[in-house]
């Protein structure tokens, strides 16, 4: 059983305006294991992707495992920064919210998720990317290393263009998670939002995009085992540029996009 399109646009109205009148204390909570869902899913990435010489391969295999984050996160209710850039301004759209709890709900949620995502990140770094606490890493924390170092280095060799890049994968990655999430709203039963959630994250991660929220673990976890990035440059050449883009992507291209597609839809349904 499937929701209509013009319901799960609705009930994605109805998610936002929730979300948009937690308390901070609610909403940090609900954000650290969101920030921690999703750093779950990047580490298991990171381990299940170790040792893999086929490039596309190697790509599907960490897509394939990281959808996790965000399944744990939609079906317990949890709050997660991408997501709520689409959810809570539908809301708005669907005049069951205020601009001024939009950015006071994303203020609070964006930290939560940075301070869950350090937390696997740090956890990770005294667990399985390395050899019993000790600076020597393992294999797995080689390959966090790498892909920390992937995801910034680039983008500073290149410049200016490389944070339109950056920019620009932030964008593509957000539209993929809140379609996710819309399908994810679609299905009345577990399985549908499992598949729902798992295709489109999927596609995100394999093709190279870039998430916020992931990048608050992937990038950490590498600096704290030895990765040549800084976190100023992390914070310059990839988080901000990133964020930015996922906020395009989830409000624009999704919650916008959607709304306005069944504006008129909407208006004949009774409020709930």
């Amino acid at each position: 059983m499937a929701n209509k399109p013009v319901e799960i646009v609705q009930l994605a109205g109805d998610a936002g305006k929730y979300k948009a009148n937690l308390t901070p204390g609610n909403w940090l909570v609900r954000s650290f294991m969101a920030g921690l869902f999703i750093a779950v899913g990047g580490a298991l990435a990171t381990v299940c992707s170790t040792g893999m010489p086929i490039p596309g391969v190697k790509s599907l295999i960490a897509g394939a495992v990281f959808p996790v984050g965000l399944i744990a996160i939609v079906l317990t209710g949890m709050s997660l920064f991408t997501g709520d850039t689409m959810l809570i301004p539908m809301a708005v759209f669907q005049k069951k919210s205020t601009w001024a709890k939009v950015f006071n709900a994303w203020f609070w949620v964006y930290i939560g998720n940075f301070i869950g995502s350090l937390f696997w990140a740090y956890l990770m770094s005294v667990g399985p990317f390395s050899k019993g606490g000790s600076p020597e890493v393992t294999v797995f924390g080689q390959n966090a290393i790498t892909i920390a170092e992937a995801k910034v280095l680039p983008y500073i060799a290149a410049g200016g263009v490389g944070l339109w890049s950056a920019f620009m994968k932030g964008i593509a990655c957000n539209l993929l998670v809140n379609v996710a999430i819309l399908l994810a709203i679609s299905s009345k039963n577990m399985i549908g939002k499992f598949f729902g959630i798992w295709f489109p994250i999927m596609a995100f991660v394999s093709s190279g995009f870039e998430h916020s929220v992931a990048n608050m673990y992937f990038i950490p976890a590498g600096i704290m085992i030895g990765a040549k990035v800084t976190w100023g440059q992390f914070i310059y050449w990839n988080l901000i540029p990133v964020t930015i883009g996922n906020i395009v992507g989830g409000f624009l291209f999704i919650g916008a996009v959607y709304y306005w597609s069944f504006k008129k839809e909407l208006s004949s349904i009774s409020p709930t």
